[in-house]
């Protein structure tokens, strides 16, 4: 007679989601990953203990879990109630909300993030304009999610000198995080924030080593990930890229050749793994149907190659059956799904997720109160 556990294998050889992958030393039980999502919750920039039940609900045992972008700094910050990581209260704040996933037998990284110039002057210390590559502002009147009216200040340039210390902020961050109990870390590379801000020809305008060429302009950026490999390890390090989006008026004349020079250069440094944003998604909510494709990067990426950007179940099997990623990261279904794995594992109906909780403040609604499928869960 077969157990139970026995039929669940036998269900899941048809369901390449639920197939186990071994992301270097981890192993994953399934390939659904929660996605890095801002929830601002975080009151005064420190995690709070209601961030303890979100997580652990979207954690499953083998399940691979990417915390919210967390501050590296005190002018890392973009957002209001955005958690950091940068003190020793922050720390603190954070190692009760990775014991309960680690105590469900999650995997957690956590995301590390600097906003550059797609901040405000409230956000930063004394009043002062954000930091950039550029003295450039942002030009959108409405922030990332498309629909907040926003105003951006004009960023100041860092100089040659200033940038080793930023670099620095990152490495102390990771340390941070490994402190906290963190597996490891996602550096962000994406969305239009300081490291895509230095990527990305549209907005990088520099005359320096870190502007002008590719190889240049990735000079920063790597710069970061081979400090954040060196202090805890590059086996335990990712990164987020998006070469093909304009998020925060950040675009690349030839998004390709970014990506495939970055992933090229990231293979040097042997990192744990490379999560990359569809081309198609024009905005963080909308997509469009495109001839680019993330293909030529995950064929050259050595690690795991995640991708993320409007994935449904359907979607998100195919592209791992056809081996153009190992992993799939879910933003607002996994959100509105606390247990999407066993949803994906059931075919069943998906809750809705409700656009206008995204980013309130609330430490309930929309935020812990999206039901299970079985309420004995």
């Amino acid at each position: 007679m077969i157990g139970g556990e026995d039929e669940k294998k036998m269900e899941d050889i048809d369901i390449p989601l639920l197939t186990p992958h071994k992301m270097g030393n981890f192993s994953l039980s399934h390939r659904v990953v929660l996605a890095p999502l801002s929830r601002l919750r975080s009151y005064n920039f420190v995690a709070q203990p209601h961030a303890i039940l979100y997580y652990s609900q979207r954690t499953t045992n083998g399940g691979f879990l990417i915390g919210e972008a967390s501050g590296i700094s005190e002018t890392a910050q973009g957002y209001p109630n955005t958690p950091g990581i940068w003190t020793k209260e922050h720390v603190e704040a954070w190692k009760p909300i990775v014991h309960a996933v680690h105590e469900k037998g999650g995997i957690f990284f956590c995301q590390l993030w600097h906003a550059g110039r797609a901040s405000d002057h409230a956000f930063q210390p004394n009043g002062q304009p954000p930091i950039s590559c550029t003295d450039k502002p942002i030009l959108a009147k409405t922030h990332i999610d498309g629909s907040t009216p926003a105003d951006f200040p004009t960023p100041r340039r860092l100089t040659i000198d200033e940038i080793p210390q930023v670099v620095d902020y990152f490495r102390k961050a990771a340390r941070n995080a490994m402190e906290a109990g963190f597996d490891g870390v996602e550096i962000h590379g994406a969305n239009g924030y300081l490291i895509d801000q230095f990527l990305k020809d549209q907005v990088n305008d520099r005359t320096d080593e870190y502007g002008g060429s590719l190889e240049n302009r990735c000079r920063f950026p790597l710069q970061v990930v081979k400090a954040v490999a060196d202090e805890i390890g590059a086996d335990r390090v990712g990164i987020r890229l998006s070469p093909f989006a304009n998020y925060n008026d950040c675009s690349d004349s030839n998004p390709e050749a970014l990506g495939l020079y970055m992933v090229e250069s990231l293979n040097k440094y042997g990192i744990l793994y490379c999560h990359m944003i569809e081309p198609r998604m024009i905005t963080q909510f909308e997509s469009q149907k495109t001839k680019d494709s993330l293909l030529p990067m995950r064929k050259a990426f050595k690690g795991t190659f995640i991708v993320a950007g409007g994935y449904n179940r359907e979607e998100g099997n195919e592209v791992v059956a056809n081996d153009s990623a190992d992993l799939v990261a879910f933003g607002r279904l996994f959100l509105a799904n606390p247990d999407l794995p066993r949803r994906f594992q059931l075919n069943a109906v998906l809750n809705k997720y409700d656009r206008s909780t995204f980013y309130t403040h609330d430490s309930v609604v929309g935020y812990t109160d999206y039901p299970f499928l079985e309420t004995n869960n």
